[in-house]
């Protein structure tokens, strides 16, 4: 199997686990945390999409725009305010299609391409930051989860 293939497997697959939380994540806490400091609900389901949406653009065009905002701002600032649990579930998917509509028609060269960012000290294999997308997901998810579990949420088994 070829890592294209295996990346387009690997991402639909943890995203189908990830759907199977959106129905027990309440509406009305749209903004609560845990603790202070860390990601609302609405917040982490924001970043999941937004972050995916950015760094995908390295191995797809060898741009960095995302990390230069994102490291230099830091999180919060360039997420902005949540106010609808339903529409960043709407973004994520959007996203995912978007980007397994990329990746698909994405260049093989640019799968075994490093990529380098001296000022950031980056430098990774494309398919290493793609899957860098997998692993990010299934991490917000496990925090989704704990948050909905200290909620008193049922979660899916």
């Amino acid at each position: 199997m070829e890592i294209r293939d295996l990346f387009l497997k690997q991402k639909e697959a943890t995203r189908k686990r990830t759907r199977a939380i959106y129905p027990y994540i309440p509406r009305d806490k749209v903004s609560w945390v845990p603790a202070e400091g860390a990601l609302s609900l609405g917040l982490m389901l924001r970043h999941l999409w937004h972050s995916e949406s950015g760094v995908r653009e390295v191995p797809l065009y060898d741009r960095w725009s995302y990390y230069e905002r994102r490291i230099p701002e830091g999180l919060f600032p360039i997420l902005g305010e949540v106010t609808d649990i339903d529409h960043e579930i709407e973004m994520l998917e959007t996203t995912h299609k978007q980007t397994l509509e990329l990746v698909a028609a994405m260049p093989p060269e640019r799968f075994e391409q490093t990529f380098v960012h001296e000022g950031f000290g980056f430098r990774r294999k494309g398919y290493a930051i793609l899957l860098g997308i997998i692993e990010h997901e299934v991490h917000h998810r496990a925090q989704l989860l704990t948050y909905l579990r200290i909620l008193g949420t049922p979660v899916p088994g």
